[in-house]
């Protein structure tokens, strides 16, 4: 291993830890054995996942087969956790956010064998994370699609009836609504007549009732309400109505400048958020005007939430964040632009400078447009070393109305 990486960890002042590209752990600092309990001797070649068990706010597992941290270190691309549970060796649990550095290609070649990231692990105050209630189906909706019951996983793949899965997302977009059995044939089966499609329905619906049921959730999560049927709202917890509260809440803390209480919500509502809305059915139009909603929701929470940092003076985590928002909208200018002022602050004018060009050529290969005025500006300042950029910008009122 190159000494660089050992220095890395070793002089690490969170808990740390390497993973080869088996993902099993090859290095571990003296913090991570005091925060987990576990000695070097005992992680050495094991699974990180194997180790850690990390689980999300909402229960849902961070720790999977090809989770999504190892395909970003495949792919050389950092990741992180803004906030998780990890499982210590005495069996209690531990709140902490988790970041990475990877190592790059040259490198891994060269230099450090097959060690491919560096994990750091920062403990977090418990009660800030916002665990969901027992009790109640836990539908993840942000990304792909999920059900959990008492953070166990529901196996939607073992459902024979693959169409069963589609009218409980439908189910969920109108949670605690009525819905009238004729906009369930429009949307569902579209091309049938509606004898038929009541037909498709009944057993349709009969299966998913025995399939919650199997779960251990009661008969009365769907009820039918003359010719219409409804999910009942007490029953369930779903990820994206979570997130949308921790934003609002989050806004309302920043208006009141209050920075970290606003970056509490903003990190466990960024954690919940791990994909666009139902994008497993990207072509289906009665989800496609929440998704974008949500998504635009996210992207706006992601540029207050670098304002806060801003605030705070904490410029790294601000252009971590706009990063983020870039990977989700590589057109946005504004962030763009936010990135290339934080990059300057942090003493980085020459990366600023790259990422002038690589926002002019983004806009150019998908929109051909160029950058605007303010952009070029700010570029030709930072070339002409005048790199007086203001410390935080003006909150102004925003309002999303769910349909």
């Amino acid at each position: 291993m190159d000494t660089r990486v050992r220095e890395l960890i070793d002089l690490a002042s969170d808990a740390a830890f390497a993973i080869d590209h088996r993902c099993q752990v090859t290095a571990w600092n003296r913090q991570a054995e005091q925060l987990i309990g576990y000695a070097f001797r005992e992680v050495i070649d094991r699974s990180c996942g194997e180790v850690l068990q990390a689980v999300l706010p909402g229960g849902e597992p961070l720790c999977v087969n090809n989770c999504e941290f190892f395909r970003c270190f495949q792919s050389y691309l950092p990741y992180g956790v803004p906030t998780c549970r990890i499982r210590c060796k005495d069996g209690n649990w531990v709140t902490v956010s988790i970041s990475s550095l990877v190592i790059s290609k040259q490198l891994r070649e060269s230099h450090t064998g097959s060690v491919v990231a560096i994990v750091f692990l920062h403990e977090k105050e418990q009660e800030h994370i916002q665990m969901l209630p027992r009790g109640k189906l836990q539908v993840s909706t942000l990304g792909s699609f999920g059900l959990a019951v008492g953070g166990r996983d529901v196996t939607l793949q073992k459902w024979k009836r693959k169409q069963a899965v589609t009218l409980l997302k439908f189910l969920v977009t109108q949670v605690g609504r009525p819905i009238h059995r004729e906009r369930i044939f429009d949307c569902i089966w579209p091309n049938i007549d509606e004898g038929r499609g009541w037909d498709r329905l009944k057993v349709t619906m009969c299966y998913l009732r025995r399939q919650l049921r199997t779960t251990g959730m009661g008969e009365g999560i769907l009820k039918t309400v003359g010719n219409a049927y409804l999910l009942r709202r007490d029953a369930v917890t779903v990820d994206a109505e979570t997130f949308e509260t921790l934003t609002a809440e989050g806004w309302a803390l920043q208006r009141r400048q209050q920075w970290d209480e606003a970056l509490h919500r903003y990190n466990e509502a960024e954690s919940l958020y791990r994909g666009d809305y139902l994008e497993e059915d990207v072509y289906a139009d009665w989800c496609a005007e929440e998704r974008e909603r949500l998504r635009e929701l996210y992207l706006e929470m992601l540029a207050d939430m670098a304002q806060c940092y801003t605030e705070c003076g904490r410029y790294a985590e601000a252009a971590r964040v706009c990063r983020t928002a870039l990977v989700r909208e590589p057109c946005r200018e504004s962030v763009h632009r936010t990135l290339m002022e934080h990059l300057v602050r942090l003493g980085r004018p020459d990366q600023a400078l790259a990422q002038f060009h690589a926002c002019k050529r983004i806009l150019a290969q998908e929109l051909a447009v160029d950058p605007m005025p303010e952009t070029q500006h700010l570029y030709q300042n930072i070339l002409a070393g005048k790199t007086n950029v203001k410390t935080a910008q003006c909150i102004t009122p925003r309002i999303h109305v769910k349909p």
